[in-house]
């Protein structure tokens, strides 16, 4: 009986996250320029200052196959560094793999035009986390897209309070190495 309850739950579980994350199919194009304009994590962001720091453009490329490669620039230690992902397509609409397959990408659209949801599952410094990020092909905060963000992150089981919305930058603020 524990195990036909166990097998219900999971069941019940794996369909309400089928609801709350519908995943984009295959004629949807990603490729592009993207600006990350919020992220949530599941956990308390560490240093509140996160929000301040800019955020560069990333450019998704889709490669043979439907991998994807995502390039993007970050300050690490004071200096501007240029880092290459790349997600591997599952037989999963819309689920990527990237880190040798200990990370899980899903690629959610957006109710609101030219936005998507990237919702992230994987380690970090040996702890498990999630986070989702709202992604637009402008710089420009959208409201409606900002509230769909909202309830994606409440869908997904993550806190809206952890949500933050970082400051946009075209270039590193101090230039590439």
């Amino acid at each position: 009986m524990k195990a036909l309850l166990l097998t219900f739950g999971l069941s019940l579980l794996a369909a309400l996250q089928g609801q709350a994350f519908p995943t984009v199919d295959e004629t949807q194009n990603v490729s592009g320029t993207w600006y990350l304009k919020a992220t949530a994590w599941d956990k308390e962001i560490p240093d509140k200052r996160l929000g301040s720091v800019p955020v560069t453009p990333m450019n998704i490329k889709t490669l043979e196959g439907g991998n994807l490669e995502v390039k993007f620039t970050v300050l690490i230690a004071g200096r501007c560094q240029e880092m290459t992902t790349l997600l591997k397509k599952t037989d999963e609409p819309g689920k990527y793999t990237a880190y040798m397959g200990t990370h899980v990408l899903f690629i959610i659209p957006s109710a609101v035009e030219d936005h998507y949801i990237f919702y992230y599952e994987g380690k970090m410094l040996k702890h498990r986390i999630r986070m989702a990020k709202l992604l637009g092909r402008d710089p420009e905060i959208n409201q409606e897209a900002l509230e769909d963000f909202q309830n994606a992150v409440r869908a997904g089981g993550l806190n809206p309070d952890n949500i933050f919305i970082p400051n946009q930058s075209e270039t590193c603020p101090l230039g590439s190495d």
